[in-house]
């Protein structure tokens, strides 16, 4: 009986990362393991990390999940593509960070959210099983990100990057599978 406790214990302390890896398994089970879907994850994930380094507040970033599809919500209602309308509020969040003195995590964060966002856009231009290969991809190195994050304890809480590092790594690398096979 302890045993199966201790296990389940175990399971709680860890729910940051079960809860990214059943999302990622949930997405490519029902078939939304698709170069939109790894593009727009990858884009909000980074825009998460923005929010959180430019506010200078960490529970920012789980704040952002919902912020950021909301602009993308809003920005198809708008028929705006998506990554424009994140681009938009990235560039606000910008100008809030380097407003309020926080130039370093607000220049590195949209940096890196430049990047990411910039492969997750080219994949979306390109033949769509390259495109998902370059997203799945995209998506699976985002995860190195989340664990210097999470081993630093920087910017977003150790919660959000371990939770970013199942569903990066499983939905990334199960589109690249996807790509392979398909």
């Amino acid at each position: 009986m302890s045993s199966r406790r201790s296990g389940a214990r175990a399971l709680l302390d860890r729910w940051p990362g079960v809860l990214g890896l059943v999302v990622a398994a949930a997405l490519l089970a029902v078939g939304a393991g698709d170069r939109d879907t790894l593009a727009i994850g990858v884009t909000a994930a980074a825009s998460c990390y923005l929010a959180a380094g430019a506010l200078g507040r960490p529970w920012v970033a789980w704040a952002a999940i919902p912020g950021a599809s909301l602009v993308i919500v809003a920005a198809r209602l708008a028929d705006v593509p998506w990554w424009a309308g994140l681009g938009l509020a990235a560039l606000v969040l910008v100008v809030l960070g380097l407003r309020r003195g926080a130039a370093r995590p607000t220049l590195v964060q949209g940096a890196a959210l430049l990047a990411y966002g910039g492969l997750a856009v080219l994949a979306l231009a390109i033949d769509p099983r390259a495109g998902l290969v370059l997203a799945g991809l995209t998506l699976a190195v985002h995860a190195v990100w989340d664990v210097v994050h999470h081993r630093r304890g920087e910017v977003v809480p150790r919660s959000m990057a371990e939770a970013c590092i199942g569903f990066d790594v499983v939905l990334g690398l199960g589109a690249i599978v996807l790509a392979a096979t398909g």
